[in-house]
């Protein structure tokens, strides 16, 4: 028997039956953010695309185990915090299948290497609209990155430069007094919220201090930052390991790379 396409105009004139279209089940998107008015907002807007589910949404706070409850296939998270990668890995512990796209991504090598670095499945940067927060997501769930040219850019000339070995670290700049305190609680573990109550400043304040430390220190995560430290401190401590150990270490941590580079090791033997 013919069939009409479900979107035929003329198939009910003629009698024709429909083709129905196969059903597909929308993805479960659950949003974390500490802005509520984007929380909100974002929850608001997705709910007029029928392709797409929000199951919940919370600040960064949230334990894993509450977001993993609503069953989420993929997770909205606003990096502009500080600490959102680093939620983020916490995430997959529990999830490991669970998808995730950044949203007010800044479009600088920094924020685009962290993002990759922590798994990230899409990227909408901070002038993206909701329509591109839609597309990520579909992008995502067809394991396809969607993301501005620019972003794109940034990926493959780091990954030319990598796979070249003509990557170069910048040397770290000094921080200033206010930038070394954030320093030493972020490497306590401390969140953001708990840093603001103890130096009396603001959490917006903590995330510029902590953007401008990694920006510094040529770092890329906040879970860094104590190893620099670490590494900076034995330097000072033991006055026969040179300058140019310490910027190779440094730089293993930037990059990644094992524990077992000599220089690295030379710095742990020296704090025993």
């Amino acid at each position: 028997m013919a069939m009409a396409k479900a979107d035929d105009p003329g198939a009910a004139r003629i009698g024709l039956p429909l083709a129905r279209e196969p059903s597909v089940r929308r993805p479960r998107l659950f949003i974390l953010s500490d802005v509520c008015l984007l929380r909100e907002g974002l929850t608001v807007a997705l709910a007029s695309y029928p392709s797409v589910e929000v199951v919940g949404s919370s600040d960064l706070s949230v334990s894993p185990t509450v977001v993993a409850e609503r069953s989420p296939d993929l997770l909205l998270l606003d990096i502009g915090a500080g600490d959102g990668l680093d939620r983020c890995r916490s995430l997959y512990r529990v999830l490991p299948t669970l998808k995730v796209v950044a949203i007010a991504v800044a479009e600088v090598e920094q924020d685009v290497i962290g993002c990759a670095e922590a798994g990230v499945s899409g990227f909408v940067s901070r002038t993206g609209s909701v329509q591109d927060v839609v597309a990520a997501v579909h992008g995502a769930v067809r394991d396809e990155l969607v993301c501005s040219p620019r972003i794109a850019a940034t990926l493959f000339n780091r990954i030319g430069a990598l796979a070249s070995g003509h990557y170069a670290v910048s040397e770290p700049k000094i921080l200033t007094p206010r930038e070394r305190e954030v320093a030493s609680l972020v490497s306590e573990g401390r969140s953001n919220k708990d840093i603001a109550r103890l130096l009396r400043i603001r959490t917006a304040t903590v995330k510029n201090h902590i953007h401008s430390i990694l920006g510094k220190l040529n770092l890329q995560r906040r879970g860094q930052v104590a190893v620099n430290l670490t590494l900076t401190a034995e330097c000072v401590k033991d006055a026969s390991i040179s300058s140019a150990q310490v910027r190779s270490a440094t730089r293993q941590v930037r990059t990644g790379a094992s524990g077992n580079d000599p220089s690295i090791r030379m710095l742990e033997s020296a704090g025993r």
